[in-house]
């Protein structure tokens, strides 16, 4: 409960990686990006010994630094990760912090024309890196995913498209079950880009990109609406299809379905052999979720079910979307036992 850091027991490097796969992207965005790697005391106790990984990843607006953010009476992230090796007699794993921030907010961890190709860069320039230079356990066996909200959406969706690459995953309140968690924005964007933006978007962009962001109670839904639609729903030449009706809200049936595709629900059964030969699935959720997201979870879980994988750790718990960085280190302690 002491309201001040504490001497970490274990090591947090913190680096940075160029990415050939983010260079020239589509918004200008930096393709050298953070990159921190904490070492359990372990690791430097056994010098001969390799461990197994788990990637650590955001949600939307997050940026790295963030999680050395603190709120009142609460260690940080990297503190309860510390504690977690160092005290709690975890067995010891590297936790690695990736950086895929956009100028949106966010990449949902997939490849896109809209923003960048965020997928390959997390599994084809970042995985490898880290294995050069650290002792890892190499293969997808022994590497995990795992984060909260679109952080714990890319925890569901990369392992079922990466199965190569991860071998567990561990998703809090992730985006799941799109039309409970994003159809509540089409219509308040569409309400505020006719009440203030001339129904613009480039309206939208200028004047929020003028002022210090959200100050308007309206900026989530918009910004929110928008960035997901530049990683569900861009086209080859980086132009982006909206999958609603910007003067009435009504959906865009067309753009809709190709935004359902994406989702974790929906993809569970075409990707079936890759959640199959997954070594360890957390999910959890508060029930309280104002994006309803514990729902979403709920059916991501009984879809799994329905493919016969019922090892699964599966929990709804007393809490709303935020303040609940309390959870990963349950995850993570999960995915380091089973991997």
């Amino acid at each position: 409960m002491e309201p001040w850091s504490r001497e970490r027991l274990g090591q947090l490097d913190e680096l940075e990686i160029e990415s050939e796969l983010l260079r020239g992207n589509p918004l200008g965005d930096p393709h050298i990006r953070p990159l921190w790697v904490y070492l359990p005391p372990a690791y430097e106790a056994e010098p001969e010994r390799r461990f197994p990984s788990i990637y650590l990843i955001q949600g939307m607006t997050g940026q790295l630094d963030m999680w050395t953010n603190r709120s009142a009476f609460r260690p940080n992230v990297t503190e309860l990760v510390d504690r977690l090796f160092g005290e709690e007699g975890c067995p010891p794993a590297i936790v690695v912090f990736v950086d895929c921030w956009t100028s949106f907010g966010g990449s949902q961890f997939i490849d896109s024309p809209g923003t960048g190709r965020y997928l390959g860069h997390l599994c084809d320039e970042v995985v490898p890196f880290v294995d050069s230079r650290y002792r890892t356990l190499g293969e997808p066996a022994h590497r995990g995913l795992t984060g909260k909200s679109s952080g714990g959406y890319g925890a569901m969706v990369v392992p079922m498209l990466r199965p190569d690459i991860f071998g567990g995953l561990a998703t809090h309140s992730g985006d799941a079950l799109f039309e409970l968690c994003y159809i509540e924005d089409f219509r308040a964007a569409a309400r505020t880009l006719r009440d203030e933006y001339d129904g613009s978007y480039e309206k939208f962009w200028e004047n929020f990109r003028s002022r210090p962001a959200f100050t308007k109670q309206s900026d989530y839904p918009v910004l929110n609406a928008y960035a997901m639609a530049a990683c569900y729903s861009a086209n080859e030449d980086a132009s982006i299809d909206l999958p609603f009706e910007p003067e009435t809200g009504r959906l865009r049936d067309d753009v809709w379905q190709r935004w359902l595709a994406w989702d974790p629900v929906r993809m569970a059964r075409r990707h079936a052999e890759a959640l199959q030969g997954m070594r360890a699935i957390y999910i959890d959720a508060g029930k309280r979720d104002e994006f309803f997201l514990d729902l979403g979870a709920d059916a991501f879980r009984r879809e799994l079910e329905a493919l016969g994988i019922t090892d699964v750790f599966f929990e709804l718990f007393d809490a709303g979307h935020g303040g609940i960085e309390y959870r990963y280190p349950l995850a993570i302690r999960y995915l380091a036992e089973r991997l």
